[in-house]
């Protein structure tokens, strides 16, 4: 059982589960079916929020945190196979029908997620309505992510890897600052933390990255683009494709 800290609704004034852009485009009458039993927790860095094979009860929701499913190896190696933020939903495999997963949750950008037992959505996704609707198109884009995280990390170089890792990071937060060591950079990637070190110091001479003391600041994103290779390109158009997020509220 993870140990987020439940929020008090009386100093979460300025959340709102409609800062997820899943909830927040599902209609108002499916709103007002879920939003009553949403749970504001805060989501500090590094915390687990599942691990593979065991039993999940809660899906969860970021507004403004970051979290990677990662997979793991029985000698404790892992990396990264997806990365969730204010896009999407943790807790995937329990609202299709599994109660388990082979990947683990971690927060890599601390923040806010709302939480719901995963009983009561799967109740709403078995109304076949629009949740139904979104959650499958959710799930692919999500599928599509994770395949072109595996091209990437067996056909693109560390620097290239980098550069697709801190855009779709970016996507998924407010601003262009993230808090991230190099070495849970590595961990992420799968990769030697020397590798990292050298592609940031190349991102950081070529005035795309400023970094110090695990902040990294983006300062010239369309350049960070350029560097990248197709598979930032190939996720984004997906996503974009799949998941408009503005849909005409019935």
């Amino acid at each position: 059982m993870p140990n987020s800290q439940l929020i008090k609704c009386s100093v979460a004034t300025n959340h709102h589960p409609s800062q997820n852009f899943f909830l927040d485009a599902l209609s108002d009458e499916i709103q007002q079916r879920l939003f009553p039993y949403m749970e504001l927790v805060s989501m500090p860095l590094g915390e687990i929020l599942y691990e593979s094979g065991e039993v999940m009860r809660y899906v969860y929701f970021p507004t403004d945190c970051i979290v990677s499913l990662l997979y793991v190896l029985e000698n404790g190696a892992q990396a990264e196979i997806a990365v969730v933020g204010h896009d999407g939903l943790i807790g995937m495999s329990l609202v299709l029908g599994g109660e388990s997963t082979t990947s683990r949750a971690v927060v890599q950008s601390a923040g806010y997620a709302y939480r719901l037992l995963g009983q009561r959505l799967i109740s709403e996704f078995s109304r076949h309505g629009q949740l139904l609707h979104l959650t499958l198109r959710y799930s692919q884009a999500l599928i599509t992510q994770m395949a072109q995280t595996a091209v990437c990390n067996r056909h693109h170089s560390i620097d290239q890897q980098l550069c697709r890792w801190l855009l779709l990071s970016l996507d998924r937060l407010k601003d262009n600052h993230l808090v991230m060591t190099q070495e849970l950079i590595a961990n992420m990637l799968g990769v030697r933390r020397e590798g990292v070190t050298e592609a940031a110091g190349r991102l950081h001479r070529e005035g795309v990255i400023d970094y110090s003391r695990g902040h990294i600041f983006v300062t010239n994103r369309p350049k960070l683009e350029q560097l990248c290779c197709e598979c930032y390109a190939v996720v984004k158009a997906e996503t974009d494709r799949l998941l408009p997020y503005h849909p005409s509220k019935k």
